[in-house]
């Protein structure tokens, strides 16, 4: 049973906005264009922090520089 998504970040992956999906331990659970509707409504009501840069997001965001973590848009999702 996949858990519950609890974090939704917005980053830039070599010049592709996206969205990318987390459960309360940072494991991916999905990604998929930042553009979409679905990152809208997710978001409606929540305020981003930009806290992706500390240590605690360095194995979900491997792939991604620093200036693109420390960019990003960390959104705790009601579950």
């Amino acid at each position: 049973m996949q858990k519950p998504a609890k974090y939704l970040v917005v980053i830039d992956a070599a010049g592709e906005m996206v969205a990318r999906m987390f459960d309360e331990e940072r494991r991916l659970l999905a990604d998929f264009d930042a553009s979409s509707s679905e990152v809208a409504v997710m978001t409606q009501g929540l305020a981003p922090t930009r806290s992706a840069a500390d240590d605690a997001w360095d194995h979900a965001l491997r792939g991604h520089s620093r200036q693109e973590r420390e960019q990003a848009e960390v959104f705790a999702l009601d579950v």
